[in-house]
């Protein structure tokens, strides 16, 4: 008898690979987005004109991912629920905040505010879900806010206020998961309509900037090109993400969401952006947060739970 070799049980298959790589993909290209909008910023172009043709141009490319997932269908559904249009409606807002207080911060030398902002973001859903759906948080679950809110207050001290830019970041961006939750509709769906409900005012505001002699689109060939793929790197990450959610453990997406705002950080201090030792030890604190939440999400994984928690 020949003996063949075998895959062990928990060896990871060519789906759960094209996940892990989705997965960090979307994380990279967020990580790296500050460098975009900071480039399309130098060549004299406003955050708002910037916001404007992001979801101008994320509009034709969450199209072009809802007609290779073939959710033609489910578009039109959208439009005929009143209800689900309200949600998606709200859901626009929220992300709408959550561009234009990122690109402001990118483009205005808040980078390390920008990349706290989304460290907290996974403590403000858990926190989120408490109040909101009456899921349970246990005794690791508020360890990790506690840090993440120790950590916060020691960054105020640092900067002399509350970091209003990081809390923005993270309360809207949180809230947009809250509202995505409540909606009856696949990512690539729930994305395209929202960037037609931006696109509207996006369009009209950068055809008055172009009327007032005021836009950029049209400055030069590198301007055009910029804010041309503005659109793809908007629309691509979320795609990704929400294609690699589905397939990958809660554990290791746990670690990789922390990938973009550690990149976020490094390019704050490169670029000179204040990081004195209180500001270090207020890092320290969100970093133990988030270390605490990836290490409880890897034990819910695996079906594990506190001694204090057990029945």
């Amino acid at each position: 008898m020949s003996s063949q070799p075998t895959t062990p049980p928990d060896a990871p298959g060519p789906e759960t690979r094209l996940a892990l790589m989705a997965g960090i993909g979307c994380y990279l290209i967020w990580g790296f987005v500050p460098l975009v909008f900071q480039a399309i910023g130098r060549l004299g172009v406003g955050p708002w004109e910037i916001l404007a043709h992001r979801t101008v141009w994320g509009a034709p490319t969450a199209l072009a991912f809802v007609l290779m997932a073939r959710q033609a269908r489910q578009v039109l559904g959208v439009f005929s629920d009143v209800r689900v249009l309200a949600w998606l409606a709200l859901s626009a807002t929220l992300i709408a905040v959550n561009w234009s207080v990122f690109i402001w911060a990118v483009t205005h030398g808040r980078v390390l505010e920008s990349s706290l902002g989304y460290y907290i973001t996974p403590l403000i859903n858990m926190a989120a879900g408490a109040l909101l759906f009456r899921e349970r948080i246990d005794r690791i679950g508020a360890a990790a806010i506690g840090l993440a809110v120790v950590g916060v207050a020691i960054q105020g001290l640092a900067i002399g206020h509350l970091p209003l830019i990081s809390l923005a970041l993270a309360v809207s961006f949180g809230g947009y998961g809250v509202v995505r939750k409540q909606v009856r509709a696949d990512a690539q769906t729930g994305l395209f309509v929202e960037c037609l409900f931006l696109a509207v005012p996006g369009l009209a505001y950068a055809l008055w900037l172009t009327s007032q002699g005021l836009g950029h689109f049209t400055q030069s060939p590198q301007t055009t090109l910029w804010l041309l793929a503005s659109g793809p790197i908007t629309a691509a990450p979320l795609v990704l993400f929400s294609w690699c959610a589905r397939r990958m453990p809660l554990s290791v997406m746990g670690f990789l969401q922390f990938i973009g705002p550690t990149i976020g950080i490094v390019i704050g201090v490169v670029e000179g952006e204040a990081f004195g030792p209180l500001r270090a030890v207020s890092f320290v604190f969100i970093w133990g947060g988030a270390a605490v939440f990836a290490w409880g999400a890897w034990r819910r994984s695996r079906g594990l739970r506190p001694a204090g928690d057990r029945a």
